[in-house]
């Protein structure tokens, strides 16, 4: 894996697990629908000034935005229930549960993508699976 990939998975984590706390803190005293949709808007003028600053115009084709339009909706919907679970429950607990995200992409990616589920692979998954079950009890 490149140097700049890693680079970014470190940013994301970070800023990521940042966002935890600051989401949290955020349903304390808004509905969770309206913490979401300000953090959200915030985060989209994140991306369109990303845009904008790689210059040229982006490519965009049916098909893609038509996965994008669609994987706006599920995030959508995911993240209205991670914040409404942040005014019900725990950070520690809500952002663990549903940091396994990963799962479900990887039994889509070979259902529907092709890709392939290695030995190793299920048992990394099912350790992850596992200490989300220790960790939320």
């Amino acid at each position: 894996m490149s140097r700049t990939a890693l680079l970014l998975a470190g940013v994301g984590m970070v800023t990521w697990g940042a966002w935890v706390v600051l989401a949290d803190l955020a349903t304390r005293t808004l509905e969770p629908e309206i913490a979401m949709a300000i953090s959200y808007l915030v985060g989209a003028g994140v991306a369109v000034a990303y845009i904008l600053s790689q210059g040229g115009a982006p490519a965009v084709t049916g098909v893609g935005a038509g996965y994008a339009l669609a994987g706006g909706l599920f995030s959508g919907v995911g993240g209205v229930s991670y914040y409404a679970a942040l005014q019900y429950g725990d950070a520690s607990v809500v952002s663990t549960i549903t940091a396994l995200y990963f799962v479900v992409a990887a039994v889509l990616g070979v259902l529907f993508l092709g890709e392939s589920l290695g030995a190793r692979d299920a048992v990394g998954i099912a350790l992850a699976v596992g200490a989300v079950a220790v960790l939320s009890t």
